[in-house]
This record gives structure tokens, C-alpha cells and sequence, in this order.
């Protein structure tokens, strides 16, 4: 079956979907998207994953890499596999030794996995098809007013995904890095939860 490479375009908050968060997928080599409702904690999980940040304490996507890694799996690529009633499936293909084993995944968790392992994501053809969108069609969509995004490299995140910690560490690289304008967004964010 055919694979299409895609990348994380963006992490928003959804305004349809109460609590929820819309992570949008792009494929490499077009303009199409695919954009899917994710948890509040798997969105938190992916976007610390993006900004390589150390939380205290584990979370859950960072135990399963200890895991995996203690028991010589290696994670080798994430494919998002189906879509079917409006509902993502996806499998990470695993290596232990000579052995490949595909482990059923929900998208958002085996994206988590992803984004800290560095492994690639992809898509079936007949997903891209099915679910995906082309970029114009999102651009004509006004739905959804968009977060207030914080970039993060190839993508973007929100940052009432990030925690207090997370945002003073990132408060203070804005800051080394004279970029004001994000520095004060960072810093109003931080004030209204206080």
C-alpha cells in the first residue's frame, strides 16, 4: 500500500470540540492536510515532545520509549492506517531484533511516540484520500478561528498546552533570544493563570 510522508503543520485548540485540540498533518510533497481532534493530554504530550522539554516527572509516551528501549523494541515509523465512521486509526511498526510487529495505536499517542523518538510519520494513500484536504480548502474555511500559535519550528502549538514550567523556560529562551513579541505572549499567558 502506498505511504505518504507527512509532518506536523500545527497544534490548535479546537473551538468546535470542547477541551479538544485539532493537530494538522501535511503531506511532504503537496498541499494536502490531515487535520485530527486529539485530548487535551495528547496534545500536551505531543507539543512537549516537540519542544524537547523534561518534565519532573515521565509522561506516559516518555515511559513507553524507556520501556520499549530496556527490551531492545526500537520504534521505526508511526503510519496512520485507516479512517472509518470519522475515526483515525494507526500502528507503530516496531523492531526487535529481526522481527517487525505492527502495534495498533490511537493517532495522537503513536504521534507522542513519534515526535520524541524522531521516527517518521505516514499516511495510506487511501487515508490522504478519504480524510485529507488540500490547502486552498482549509484557507476558504472559517470555522475555526485560529489560537494563538507560538512557532515551534515546522510547526506550531499552542501555548495553553504547555505548563507553568514549560512556559518560563520558554519565556526566558524568548527573552535570550530578543524576540519580544513572543516573550510578552509568553508572559501573558503566564499572568493569567496566576
Amino acid at each position: 500500500m502506498n505511504k505518504v510522508s507527512l509532518e506536523i503543520m500545527g497544534l490548535t485548540y479546537s473551538e468546535s470540540s470542547t477541551g479538544a485540540y485539532v493537530l494538522i498533518l501535511g503531506d511532504k510533497n503537496s498541499q494536502r492536510r490531515l487535520p485530527i481532534v486529539i485530548g487535551s493530554a495528547e496534545a500536551e504530550s505531543i507539543a512537549v515532545g516537540i519542544e524537547k522539554h523534561k518534565n519532573g516527572r515521565p509522561h506516559t509516551h516518555d515511559l513507553f520509549l524507556r520501556f520499549a528501549h530496556e527490551f531492545g523494541i526500537e520504534i521505526m515509523e508511526v503510519v496512520i492506517n485507516r479512517f472509518r465512521d470519522g475515526v483515525y486509526y494507526a500502528m507503530l511498526v516496531c523492531k526487535q531484533g529481526d522481527d517487525l510487529t505492527m502495534v495498533d495505536a490511537r493517532p495522537s499517542d503513536a504521534i507522542a511516540i513519534a515526535v520524541r523518538r524522531g521516527c517518521e510519520i505516514y499516511a495510506y494513500e487511501s487515508v490522504m484520500e478519504e480524510a485529507g484536504i488540500i490547502m486552498e480548502d482549509m484557507e476558504k474555511q472559517d470555522d475555526e478561528p485560529e489560537a494563538d500559535p507560538i512557532n515551534i519550528g515546522a510547526g506550531e502549538t499552542s501555548l495553553d498546552l504547555l505548563d507553568l514550567e514549560a512556559l518560563e523556560e520558554l519565556l526566558q529562551e524568548a527573552i535570550d533570544n530578543e524576540d519580544y513579541q513572543k516573550a510578552a505572549k509568553i508572559r501573558d499567558e503566564i499572568n493569567k493563570r496566576k
